[in-house]
């Protein structure tokens, strides 16, 4: 019978691991601050103190190492009814499901947010990449593992992937901070 085999502590010691923590937590401070100097109210304003929130978890999450609790609970489950050695099937079906739910959402925020400026999208977008990866990763796929720990140029693919997603937002929200004007800027600030 398998165990569960997790407990809390830091789930990527590496230098890289730490950078991406740093970057989810860079990136949900400037999102905070563009969501503050947006004004009260407005679909533009919750995106971007969804995605402040959001990546504040994902940010501590990436060294609870939360997701793998998650593979290990499953893990223990498939053992415990008796289709661990089925569980390729469910897991392509995970990363299928993920796929379609990422696709789904693409679609239901361009719509939702149509009339925002390109930054908010690219913020989205970037959210939406690394979702997608945690969602994956915590499949725990074995396959996909491979692929994502391939490297190109020194480079291993899943940190392209989250730290190319967090840097999209960070990027964004920056540009968006950037092109406010600044009467609006200095007119909000003096109201909080």
């Amino acid at each position: 019978m398998a165990q569960f085999n997790w407990s809390p502590g830091i789930g990527d010691p590496t230098v890289a691991g730490w950078l991406t923590v740093v970057l989810y937590f860079v990136t949900s401070v400037s999102c905070w601050i563009l969501a503050r100097e947006l004004g009260t109210g407005g679909l533009d304003r919750r995106a971007w103190r969804s995605i402040s929130v959001l990546f504040l978890f994902l940010g501590i999450n990436k060294q609870l190492d939360l997701q793998t609790a998650l593979t290990e609970a499953g893990r223990y489950l498939a053992h415990y009814q008796g289709w661990y050695e089925q569980r390729r099937g469910v897991q392509l079906a995970f990363i299928a499901l993920i796929t379609v739910i990422c696709f789904i959402c693409v679609i239901t925020l361009l719509v939702w947010v149509k009339d925002a400026p390109v930054s908010t999208w690219l913020a989205l977008m970037g959210t939406i990449l690394v979702i997608g990866y945690v969602l994956i990763r915590a499949a725990s796929f074995h396959h996909v593992d491979r692929l994502i720990g391939r490297t190109v140029l020194g480079f291993r693919w899943n940190w392209i992937l989250e730290m190319g997603g967090i840097g999209l937002v960070l990027l964004a929200s920056q540009w968006r901070l950037f092109t406010l004007p600044n009467e609006e800027k200095s007119h909000r600030i003096e109201l909080t």
